[in-house]
């Protein structure tokens, strides 16, 4: 994780401002969820308006992250994403609701759910989210990885249900677990 990166007033502070009020609402998380990701389709920006050209590159198969955003009551953080051709996360869920738009490229998500017994992981969809793309989810029921699968590099922002700088990661736990069909 990088810090916030400098940039003038944009498009994003609108989002931001469209995020807070989303929040504000008081609603369970799936429904904030929902909540956020109107706004951010609404409120979409282009990967010019959150990074620096040198802040797109980066080695084939690897993911830089870029912290935007830190709401200062820790309620929401927005993070841009980009994603070299072959890069992938671990399969994983999150401690808090999660948003995302794709602002560049494609990101091929992997679904799945946890066994009865919780010794494996059974494929349950993929989504194939292309440029425009918006989506929001919470736990539980949040198991996934995504993956760029493309020759060209993909970008998102990640609308997280915490403060990234305090908890260090969205992420609450990583699944190592054989996958069933």
């Amino acid at each position: 994780m990088t810090t916030l990166t400098a940039r003038p007033a944009t498009d994003l502070d609108t989002l931001t401002g469209a995020v807070r009020t989303a929040i504000a609402r008081g609603a369970d998380w799936q429904d904030t969820a929902d909540r956020v990701a109107g706004a951010l389709r609404e409120h979409l920006p282009s990967p010019g308006e959150l990074l620096r050209p040198d802040q797109l590159t980066g080695e084939p198969g690897t993911s830089s992250g870029h912290v935007l955003h830190v709401e200062p009551d820790g309620s929401f953080s927005m993070m841009a994403i980009v994603w070299q051709p072959g890069a992938a996360t671990r399969v994983h869920d999150h401690v808090t609701w999660c948003v995302f738009g794709v602002l560049a490229g494609a990101e091929h998500e992997d679904l799945y759910t946890l066994s009865d017994d919780g010794t494996a992981l059974t494929e349950a969809g993929a989504n194939p989210n292309p440029a425009g793309a918006v989506n929001g989810f919470a736990p539980p029921g949040d198991i996934h990885r995504v993956r760029n699968l493309g020759n060209t590099t993909a970008v998102s922002l990640h609308i997280y249900g915490t403060d990234l700088d305090r908890v260090g990661s969205s992420a609450r736990r990583f699944y190592d677990l054989p996958i069933q069909d």
